[in-house]
């Protein structure tokens, strides 16, 4: 009787055991999931405003895209202080890391890092001008403007996984700011990362045939998410000029990743909205669907002249 009843205890152990561990792995594999995005939202002017394409329609369009497709932290760009106000307000759960490039506080555009706070602990956090003096608000170079480069250290809350994420924005119109800005990058990764996984997001201002795009590339740290996913969906380029209409083959904004990661799918958000015209109070009616269902006419707006582009991964 004494023999069985240990048996029994052996079996109950081993069982126990062996839910524990199917428990941890599936744990584990759920947590390790990240959905990372880069998005460009198109700084607030007025210019914009009179052509329909204002910050006041547009934010709520962005914010809810940010949602809908549950991005875990992502890079943006072109965020005013305001702006930036304005989202967080609308995206309940997420913190930022980044500041003003125009003063190093709250003026000019930020390069901010959305990061959702019961998913990630911030273990450090700071940034860099894309320039020859990195510590102080200055222009780099051949830039057209001051460029700026946040970054953070985050650790996953749930595995303790952690991995380092830089965000920024290349200027438009130096050519050879974009290429030392790229080689500044990589040596702060290599300076300050480590063997730790990297994440590197923005609008980079070069398509996947430029120089600077190969600089990257070519570094040993870093490769192109899209290259690497084993789901692809990109139907378009990522810049769209605010125009439903237009296409380009030419990816400007990137999602780079180093060794430590596995990405399985990368894709192009063409998401739009649609606002009133003229004609919106007109019924339409179609043959093709009941006679109770009734069409207006709209115009197709954008949320930003970027598309944002998302990738789903997971740490090898």
């Amino acid at each position: 009787m004494e023999k069985l009843t240990n048996n029994k205890h052996i079996k109950m152990k081993k069982h126990l055991i062996f839910l524990l561990i199917t428990f941890c792995f599936v744990s584990a594999l759920y947590a390790q999931k990240l959905t990372v995005a880069s998005y460009n939202i198109r700084y607030e002017n007025q210019g914009d405003a009179d052509k329909g394409n204002g910050w006041k329609q547009r934010c709520p369009v962005i914010t809810q895209l940010i949602l809908f497709h549950n991005f875990d932290i992502f890079g943006a760009q072109e965020v005013l202080h305001g702006q930036l106000t304005d989202m967080l307000g609308q995206l309940p759960g997420y913190a930022y890391i980044g500041v003003g490039r125009s003063d190093g506080k709250n003026e000019g555009e930020f390069a901010p890092i959305f990061y959702k706070e019961d998913k990630f602990k911030l273990l450090q956090s700071g940034h860099f001008w894309l320039s020859e003096t990195q510590d102080k608000p200055n222009v780099g170079w051949d830039a057209a403007l001051p460029r700026i480069c946040t970054w953070g250290k985050f650790k996953l809350k749930d595995d303790g996984n952690t991995f380092w994420f830089f965000n920024l924005h290349l200027d438009h119109k130096g050519v050879n700011a974009r290429l030392e800005s790229s080689k500044l990058v990589i040596q702060k990764i290599r300076e300050m990362c480590g063997k730790d996984p990297v994440v590197l997001t923005g609008d980079f201002n070069v398509d996947q045939t430029s120089e600077g795009y190969k600089i990257l590339c070519s570094s040993e740290l870093l490769r192109d998410s899209y290259e690497l996913a084993e789901i692809r969906y990109a139907l378009n380029g990522t810049a769209n000029a605010f125009n439903p209409n237009l296409k380009t083959d030419s990816r400007i904004d990137h999602i780079f990743v180093s060794k430590g990661f596995n990405v399985q799918r990368y894709g192009v958000l063409t998401d739009s909205y649609r606002s009133e015209t003229s004609k919106s109070s007109e019924e339409i009616k179609s043959g093709n669907f009941p006679k109770e269902l009734t069409l207006h006419q709209y115009d197709i707006r954008l949320p930003s002249d970027h598309y944002p582009v998302q990738v789903d991964m997971k740490f090898e």
